[in-house]
């Protein structure tokens, strides 16, 4: 997970090279992370509430535009045995916080130009993937229809972290950097997941030697001994890291 893509210059994994249906650029899920460092476990939801603002419960219907706050939380990669279920790709894996997508039960699937709006009616962890049972699809050909959608929830419908030290990806994307004397480090543009622990991917204005304008780049180890504070609000994260490094 920590390999970066040649090409985009991205992290490959989690939240690196668009998949299927997914717009270059667009912020995605991405795992949660805790200071100093951990994991959450996934759960079966097959209940739960629908968002408030949302079409009313019924089948994949299509819609005009998503909510403010979707975020896309993965793809749907194929179809799952033989009564409609999907398989679902989450880009956070099915263990590292793929439990927003088992929690929220109205779903918004992209592909192209099409928008859709599905009710959740059950989903659970398989493997490394999700599979999940979406109203008004019940049998493998309407299943496989959907193959390639992207998979949309609202930041409103992700689980509530049990500590402030524990952060979604999502929420982390766009905040400003600097170390604790001041000194503006740069802005979030990417998280790895190195296996032991999240790394910050930090993108900041610089110059070649010979005087072209470069996009430099910082990795800073999201652990307590380099992290001191996040201030979403402020959109600020303040870091024991020297501008030299």
């Amino acid at each position: 997970m920590s390999t970066r893509d040649s090409k985009s210059g991205r992290a490959a994994g989690s939240i690196g090279q668009p998949q299927p249906g997914q717009d270059e650029g667009s912020a995605t899920f991405g795992a949660f992370v805790r200071k100093p460092g951990g994991r959450r476990v996934a759960t079966d939801v097959s209940s739960g509430r629908v968002s408030s603002g949302t079409q009313t419960d019924g089948a994949i219907e299509p819609v005009e535009a998503l909510p403010e706050d979707a975020v896309e939380v993965g793809f749907i990669a194929d179809a799952y045995g033989l009564k409609g279920w999907v398989k679902i790709v989450p880009h956070a894996g099915g263990k590292q916080g793929g439990d927003a997508l088992l929690s929220a039960k109205r779903w918004w699937l992209v592909k192209g130009r099409e928008r859709k709006s599905a009710r959740c009616m059950q989903s659970k962890v398989h493997a490394d993937t999700i599979v999940a049972r979406l109203d008004g699809c019940d049998d493998r050909d309407l299943a496989m229809s959907l193959k390639g959608h992207t998979v949309h929830i609202a930041r409103s419908d992700f689980p509530k972290l049990a500590s402030e030290d524990e952060f979604y990806w999502v929420d982390l994307l766009g905040l400003d950097v600097e170390n604790e004397a001041g000194v503006a480090l740069g802005r979030v543009a990417d998280l790895i997941d190195n296996g032991a622990h999240s790394i910050l991917r930090i993108e900041y204005p610089d110059t070649s030697k010979d005087g072209t304008p470069i996009t430099g780049e910082r990795l800073i180890p999201f652990v307590g001994v380099y992290v001191k504070t996040v201030d979403r609000a402020a959109k600020r994260i303040v870091v024991d890291w020297d501008a030299d490094f």
